[in-house]
Parts: C-alpha cells; structure tokens; sequence
C-alpha cells in the first residue's frame, strides 16, 4: 500500500471516507459468465454483487470481486491516497465493524468495453450510523473492471468521496 498522507491514513480513512466507497464499486459475489470477452451484462452483474455484498457486510465476497493487482485511488479534500486489496479489504472490515445500520447503493453508467476490460463511471451512496451519528458519503469513480475466470473483478478504482 502506497501511503499519501502518513501513518494515519487508515484511522483518517475510516472517520472521513465511506469504506466501500473507497472503491466505488468493489463488490460481493462471484458473478458466472458464459462469455469469453466483457459485457455490459458483466458489469451490471458486477454492480449487482457489490451491493449484495456491502449491504451483507460480506468482506470475502467482495475479496472475490477484486483483482489481486487491484488499485484504488481515493481523492478527499484535494488529499489523495492509493490502497491495495489488502489494504482495502482491512479498511472495510474495521469499517464495519465500528459502524450500524449500514446501507449502500451503486449506479454504473458511462460503459466502455474493449476486449476483456470495461471501463465505467460509477456512483455510490453509502450511509450509516456511527457514535450515535448518522453519516452519509456519495463517492463517484472511474473504474476498470477485468475479467478473471469468466467474471468482472475491479483492476482499477479513481474515486472523489464527498460527505453530505
């Protein structure tokens, strides 16, 4: 993991940037494809399994749904931090952990396939409830989903979180 902003990117993370909406779209359940190449279907299959997955609280599905080289790049009041899949992966997991009612929603638009990767725009609206507070964060991101064993996983995430 690259670290942007020091030693305290994860504590900063965890209180100021939705978790899954680190990744705008990382997601839950490992998704079966016939097809040999990407499709839109994929992608929306994809979208589909990240909501799954986050509103379960589900860390091994979501594991599932992103790539092993995976890079997430998130952007906050014009700070910027890169996370890895294992960083990402412990950062949703402390996440929960510390937060009730948790609730998450994706739109996928913007689909641009070329050979066994898609590129998308991609929208989250997260909420939860932490000491008592109700917090609320839209992340919208650029993503590159690739495919692995006939499914869509997320090779790349460019993110803006914004907290309402």
């Amino acid at each position: 993991m690259k670290r942007v902003w020091g030693k305290g990117l994860i504590a900063l993370l965890i209180k100021s940037a939705g978790v899954t909406a680190v990744v705008a779209a990382a997601s839950a359940i490992s998704i079966n494809a016939q097809a040999a190449t990407m499709s839109n279907a994929l992608v929306q299959n994809y979208a589909a399994a990240m909501k799954s997955a986050a509103n379960s609280q589900n860390s091994n599905q979501v594991a599932r749904l992103v790539s092993d080289d995976a890079l997430i790049s998130m952007s906050r009041k014009g700070k910027t931090t890169s996370l890895d899949k294992d960083a990402y992966l412990q950062l949703l997991q402390r996440s929960w952990r510390d937060t009730s009612n948790y609730r998450y929603d994706i739109t996928v638009d913007n689909i641009v396939i070329t050979g066994d990767q898609a590129k998308a725009n991609v929208t989250t609206n997260e909420s939860w409830v932490k000491d008592g507070q109700k917090v609320s964060f839209v992340t919208s991101s650029r993503v590159t989903l690739t495919l692995s064993t006939g499914n869509a996983v997320l090779l790349r995430a460019v993110s803006q979180v914004t907290i309402n």
